[in-house]
């Protein structure tokens, strides 16, 4: 059996904190609670849960923040949560059957992070992160902004899911304004920041200058493949917005070149013909989604509905515009067996019906 300290970081999270500690308390063999300048009763909140309270004086830094409540753990594992965070019964059961077997051999541990759900609570965006560390290793988290640890060693995948409930409206411009202060300041900027300061950039609208950026990112060639071919798919995104059509299938085209398409790829490159009436062409792509397997262990953003939902519901558009109805209905049914209860499937029923 192992050992875990659990290590936060917060700042004003009095309406979340306390559910997030509820969950997770029993894995936890400590708790490090690093607070980098609440105004509200957070760190009351905390010192009910542990006595393991720190100030941090915030550096527009989160991996700064992150390494120093790493410092402060004791115990064999270190395990980061956001305080929005939160670890479902059934995945509490999960991760405390795999503390009582470990043997402390694994370096790193990656668990399933849940960032959107439908409407019945299934999951339709994740990904993997690294989530429990070994103390030992001296791992250490790098990237003021989108902070990750190059994990090394023996790694292991758990089926474990941890959910991200956001409660309220974060300072959306918060990521941009520490890129923006970053290179103001002359900061050399990796790939890895590159690539999100693209990202950041087409959340606010700035499409010309996130086209650059996606651009200067993809011209590492030793860039995390993941990202590589997300790049190409919001730079894709970007070009749409400024009208830009031809160069926006350029760049989805460029995504095949990076690995065997996902299948959020291939659904990128049917709606693009499907949006232009092409409809054999666009069920070309969304019957390769349906093909392509999910490397959701990859580490790269995972859409789940690409992967069965969204295609069955796009091939029945798409034959039946072909004039082939008994296949745009067999597609119909298909995508009602992914999702019994999906709004868009319900809809096209009445209109089978």
């Amino acid at each position: 059996m192992v050992t875990i300290s659990l290590c936060m970081i917060v700042k004003d999270e009095e309406a979340v904190l306390g559910r997030c500690l509820d969950s997770v308390r029993d894995v936890a063999d400590e708790i490090v609670i690093v607070d980098t300048g609440s105004q509200d009763r957070t760190k009351e909140i905390a010192e009910e849960y542990t006595d393991k309270v720190y100030d941090f004086p915030w550096q527009d830094d989160f991996a700064a923040a992150r390494n120093f409540s790493f410092s402060r753990a004791a115990m064999d594992y270190c395990m980061w949560l956001d305080a929005d965070d939160i670890l479902r019964d059934r995945e509490e059961e999960k991760l405390l059957d795999w503390k009582k077997k470990a043997d402390g051999s694994v370096d790193a541990v990656m668990l399933k992070y849940v960032t959107g759900m439908d409407d019945e609570g299934q999951p339709t965006f994740s990904y993997y992160r690294e989530r429990l560390l070994k103390r030992s290793r001296g791992f250490r988290f790098e990237g003021c902004v989108h902070e990750a640890v190059t994990v090394f060693g023996k790694i292991e995948h758990l089926d474990i899911s941890v959910e991200h409930h956001k409660v309220k409206a974060g300072d959306s411009d918060r990521n941009l304004r520490i890129y923006q202060s970053m290179r103001h300041r002359g900061v050399k900027f990796g790939p890895r920041e590159i690539y999100y300061f693209a990202r950041e950039l087409y959340y606010h609208m700035m499409y010309v200058e996130a086209v650059d950026k996606f651009r200067e990112f993809l011209d590492f060639r030793d860039a995390f493949v993941e990202n590589q071919v997300e790049a190409c798919r919001m730079a894709a995104y970007c070009c749409y917005k400024l009208g830009q059509e031809k160069e926006a299938l350029d760049f989805l085209l460029r995504g095949l070149c990076y690995r065997i398409p996902s299948g959020e790829l291939c659904c990128d490159l049917g709606k693009h013909f499907l949006d232009r009436q092409l409809w054999e062409q666009a069920a070309f792509w969304y019957e390769a989604a349906l093909r392509v397997p999910k490397k959701d262990k990859a580490g790269g953003f995972i859409l789940e509905d690409c992967y069965g939902y969204l295609p069955c519901l796009q091939l029945s558009v798409c034959y039946y515009k072909m004039g082939n109805i008994a296949r745009a209905r067999s597609y119909h049914e298909s995508a009602g067996k992914w999702k019994p209860n999906g709004r868009e499937y319900l809809r096209n029923k009445v209109y089978f019906r």
